[in-house]
């Protein structure tokens, strides 16, 4: 479960400051609604500092990169799959996009906002891609400290 931590910590860390420099960059605040909690029961209701917000996005990141690194090593998925498996669980937060955008009680952008769309798809399609890298990257690093 460990490795599997580490690659959502790494790919959650990448696809926040991937959207914050989109943000930045842009105006068009994907980072802020990847952040957003406020439509939550008791969440909601308390103005979070972003570093906490940063740390609930990044639970949410460990959780599927734990599922990730356990199915994969669990039925030793060949290098096609692994990706195929990070793209299965890429995909629907793709499409969170649009629950996350109805919800929010703070501005953030629309659910026909083309362009945010666009930066929230680029955004976790590097997550997706980053984890099967990161997972090929520690797998070898564990294979070359056992030899």
């Amino acid at each position: 479960m460990g490795k599997g931590a580490l690659i959502g910590l790494l790919a959650g860390t990448f696809l926040g400051l991937v959207l914050k420099a989109f943000q930045l960059m842009t105006d068009i605040g994907v980072y802020t609604l990847l952040l957003n909690v406020d439509f939550l029961p008791f969440f909601g209701s308390i103005l979070w500092p972003e570093w906490m917000e940063f740390l609930f996005h990044l639970i949410i990141a460990v959780i599927i990169g734990m599922l990730y690194g356990w199915v994969l090593d669990r039925w030793n998925l060949n290098k096609t799959w692994r990706w195929w498996f990070s793209f299965i669980l890429t995909v629907p937060t793709i499409f969170l996009y649009f629950p996350l955008s109805y919800l929010a009680l703070k501005e953030v952008p629309p659910m026909d906002d083309m362009a945010a769309i666009a930066l929230w798809t680029i955004g976790h399609l590097a997550f997706g891609v980053s984890m099967p890298m990161l997972y090929e990257m520690f797998t070898k690093k564990r294979q070359q400290s056992i030899i």
